[in-house]
């Protein structure tokens, strides 16, 4: 039995049969501007979005790239034909998405887990982060609840507590983290930002403040990954997990975990054939073996071969390679601008730019009004979604002026 114990840190040191039409900056212009009547969504094409909806909810689910869902349809006729389907198809694949998620989060293929979800990521974390009696493990109150169900299992099994930063009123996710971080502090489970309303998270602040208690730091970068820039090397991280359908824009049950190098030879949650050594060879896996796959591949999920939903997952991590995530996060920015800028003239609170990630934000909604917006909006074919206590609005490369200006005149008639 493997069992985890503190380690210090250290820095950070398959053929797919669709066909792939990836818009590169010279073909798609995506380079910022300023000004309200920015040309924005010069990219919608590339979408498989109808003009009469006004998305704006890519934190629940993005829309379809065109070329994600030709990759699925290629997929799924390749599955149909089992017989076309080497040995060679069960990993070529798989290995070129974990090359491609490597190339997108400055890693190394070694460092990328293939899992399904963000609650299988976090539960390998739980594994093989050591608890003892008394521990503190850190959260943001109203987390993701699958950040809090998985470590607050973790705490009841090591008769340890979770403890959930709360914000003053002024004051930073980050300042409210920081303000908890003792000598009793075993792992911070953070977002990059918070999944309600974008507030965002110092990591690279937490990371330091983690380190100097030698704890743990395990991110849920699901609301952040393609959209924000993410310096491994300056947060240190021991476990970042996403989802791959929100702003990696690929499909449901594809997701990926980093594991720095100093977890790398941990403990699965799973001991499925597939992760062993020498698994490429299907008439020698009768002959068993303890030995595993290389650096975080121990960790990927059971039936990772998806032959329809991984050439998907590429195809959406190759386009933002070609658009890179910092001019997607730029982009953003600019939209988003104009947005909290036409919101305000509403009349409704939204947040300073500084304290939201680039990519998307909450709006206060007088919290009788809620319902009734949402319900007026979706009248409209504007898509947005309320989380806690906030008009959460999320667009993408696909949201235009004509979006925008649809979303804040029905927010006007409506509150």
């Amino acid at each position: 039995m493997i069992v985890p114990q503190r380690i210090r840190r250290s820095p950070v040191a398959g053929r797919s049969d669709a066909r792939i039409v990836i818009a590169r900056e010279e073909g798609t212009s995506l380079t910022a501007h300023s000004g309200r009547r920015a040309p924005l969504g010069d990219a919608r094409a590339l979408f498989d979005l109808p003009e009469h909806v006004a998305y704006f909810n890519t934190a629940n689910m993005s829309p379809m790239l065109r070329a994600v869902a030709d990759a699925g349809i290629a997929g799924v006729r390749s599955r149909a034909a089992p017989w076309t389907i080497t040995a060679e198809d069960w990993f070529s694949d798989v290995e070129r998405l974990r090359s491609r998620v490597a190339t997108l989060m400055d890693a190394t293929p070694d460092a990328i887990a293939l899992v399904p979800s963000t609650s299988y990521g976090l539960a390998i974390a739980a594994r093989n982060v050591p608890l003892e009696p008394g521990d503190h493990i850190m959260v943001l109150a109203e987390e993701y609840p699958s950040n809090y169900y998985t470590w607050s299992h973790a705490a009841d099994m090591a008769d340890a507590s979770v403890v959930q930063a709360v914000r003053e009123p002024g004051q930073s996710w980050t300042d409210a983290v920081l303000g908890l971080i003792d000598e009793r502090t075993a792992v911070v489970a953070v977002p990059n930002v918070h999944w309600t309303d974008g507030s965002v998270v110092d990591l690279e602040a937490i990371g330091a403040g983690a380190r100097a208690v030698d704890a743990a730091v395990v991110v849920d970068a699901s609301q952040s990954l393609g959209a924000m820039p993410l310096d491994l090397a300056g947060v240190d991280p021991d476990f970042v997990v996403s989802v791959g359908y929100k702003w990696l824009l690929g499909p449901f049950s594809v997701g990926y975990l980093y594991v720095a190098d100093r977890h790398q030879r941990g403990q699965p949650i799973e001991h499925n054939w597939i992760l062993r050594q020498g698994a490429e060879d299907f008439a020698r896996l009768v002959d068993y073996t303890d030995e595993y796959q290389p650096g975080a591949r121990r960790y990927d999920v059971g039936q990772r071969t998806n032959f329809g939903l991984v050439p998907m997952a590429i195809a959406a991590v190759d386009q933002l390679i070609a658009w890179s995530i910092p001019t997607v996060s730029d982009r953003l920015a600019v939209t988003c601008d104009a947005l909290r800028r036409d919101i305000a003239a509403v009349g409704l609170d939204v947040p300073a730019p500084t304290a939201v990630g680039p990519h998307m934000f909450g709006v206060n909604l007088p919290p009788h009004r809620a319902g009734a917006v949402l319900d007026r909006l979706g009248d409209a074919g504007v898509i947005a979604s309320i989380r806690g206590a906030s008009l959460r609005i999320s667009p993408h490369l696909h949201t235009t002026n004509a979006d925008i200006d649809r979303l804040v005149s029905t927010l006007r008639s409506a509150v």
